[in-house]
């Protein structure tokens, strides 16, 4: 959790196309307005190495990366992005918006990529010290408009994450929906349909608690 009292440390998951990007940038517009410092930052990424290595994984050399391998290298992103971005603005009092951050490893790698909770969870336990958010938002959205969404941002390209088959983002979706069942206290599940700021203002209603000192 947040190392200074007044900062918090608020992640985005989801699936492909939820609109969870889009979220937590009008999050951290929000946040800010109110006069609260606020980074706006994502996984994989955020710092220089962590950037480099998230290249490595959606334009992958060769034949792509064996499951195993995508894992760590996520790891190891995080682990930087950990050390030399999200820990250090916490302990200044700011607060972390982060698009993605480990429950992500877990649904994709863990789950829907068949390696297992716990190994995604230990990599995790090592390189980042288990640091986790104050609150984890996950935005939903149904499959037609997902689908919509997903042409309109990407047409006919895709990442080698984003491009894999439907049943497997069908277990990353399903996978959110269990993690937030599993620990309601660090989770709240947000509607994804509407328009961006309808979405805006449910994400809101979810965060706020913490202004007030919440956890």
């Amino acid at each position: 959790m947040s190392a200074d009292e007044n900062a918090r440390f608020i992640a985005f998951e989801g699936g492909e196309g939820t609109g969870k990007s889009t979220q937590a940038r009008l999050l951290a517009e929000r946040l800010r307005a109110r006069n609260l410092d606020t980074v706006l930052t994502r996984e994989p990424g955020g710092t220089p190495g962590a950037e480099a290595i998230r290249t490595l994984l959606l334009d992958p050399p060769g034949e792509g990366w064996p499951m195993r391998a995508e894992a760590l290298l996520f790891a190891a992103a995080r682990a930087d992005h950990v050390a030399q971005l999200i820990r250090p603005a916490l302990s200044h009092g700011k607060w972390v918006v982060c698009d993605r951050f480990l429950d992500s490893s877990r649904a994709y790698q863990g789950l829907a990529g068949d390696l297992g909770d716990d190994l995604v969870r230990a990599l995790h336990d090592r390189g980042s010290e288990g640091l986790l958010p104050d609150l984890t938002v996950v935005i939903t959205a149904d499959a037609e408009t997902i689908a919509s969404r997903l042409s309109a941002r990407d047409g006919d390209t895709s990442d080698a994450i984003g491009g894999r088959d439907a049943s497997y983002h069908a277990r990353v979706n399903a996978a959110f929906v269990r993690f937030a069942e599993a620990e309601p206290d660090r989770f709240a599940v947000v509607d994804g349909m509407g328009e961006p700021d309808q979405v805006a203002e449910r994400v809101w209603q979810a965060v706020s608690p913490l202004l007030d000192g919440g956890t």
